[in-house]
This record gives structure tokens, sequence and C-alpha cells, in this order.
């Protein structure tokens, strides 16, 4: 069974149970095309308001974060500015509505929905797509 549960529905109770909280949504749905589905990390590692590094095929990372209002969000773990892998380790937060990780290195401030740096609008972060099937999160690369 795989389940895609979007930012306004609440995901079944058995993996709901498997994550051990409440609600557990993704906070992106995926865009529309074929994905590579990778297995990130169990639910239960995901501690809400801090992120977690997961190696993705090909040596990329992302950086993998629950909010406290059950959302999960995939970035890119490299910080374009500090030019380090970090973002994992970084503040998460809110600006005007918008969840954000900020960086912990330089302060930079990135949306968690598109990646875009919000006090540069030249500079984004890749995001991936995410799922929960059977207390597992999954990152959805685009198929090469």
């Amino acid at each position: 069974m795989t389940t895609l549960v979007s930012s306004p529905q609440a995901m079944p109770a058995e993996v709901a149970a498997a994550a051990g909280r409440n609600v557990v949504r993704p906070g992106i749905l995926p865009s529309p095309g074929a994905r590579q589905w990778v297995s990130a990390c169990p639910v239960t590692a995901l501690v809400p308001g801090r992120g977690v590094a997961v190696l993705l095929p090909g040596g990329a990372q992302a950086a993998l974060f629950l909010l406290p209002n059950g959302m999960i969000y995939a970035v890119d773990n490299f910080d374009p500015y500090a030019r380090a892998a970090v973002l994992s380790r970084g503040l998460t937060g809110d600006r005007g509505g918008e969840p954000t990780v900020a960086s912990p290195l330089l302060k930079q401030v990135f949306s968690l929905r598109t990646g875009a740096a919000l006090d540069d609008p030249e500079v984004a972060l890749p995001t991936y797509a995410v799922r929960v099937q059977h207390g597992t999160v999954r990152v959805g690369l685009p198929l090469p």
C-alpha cells in the first residue's frame, strides 16, 4: 500500500501509529511525472522542528524537516552561500506564513515549500517530493 498524503488530509491510522504522532503530512505534493522513490528514514526518526540529512543516489543529500504542524519538507542539504552541506542543521521557522529554514552558518533563510532564498530572488534550493509509505519517509527524485 502506498500512501501519498497532501497537506489538508490526515494520513491513515496505521501510518500515523507507526510514526508515533497523531498526524504527519508531506508538505510538498509531487509535480507530475514519473519518480524514483528513495527510502530516506523512518518517520519516527524525525523530530518536530529539527532536520535530518539523508543520502540520495549519486551522492546528493536532502534535508528532511518535520514541522510541529505535521508537515514534512525535503530540500537540498547544500547551502549555496556557505558552500557546505549543512541545511539539515538549520533553524526552522516561519516568515509571513511561509515555512522556512535558516542556514546554521550564514543565516540565509530559505522557503521549505519552494526552496527560494527569501532575501535573494536569484537563489533557490532544489526541493523534493515527499511521501510516507508504511511508516517510512520516501523522497521522490525525477527519473533521468
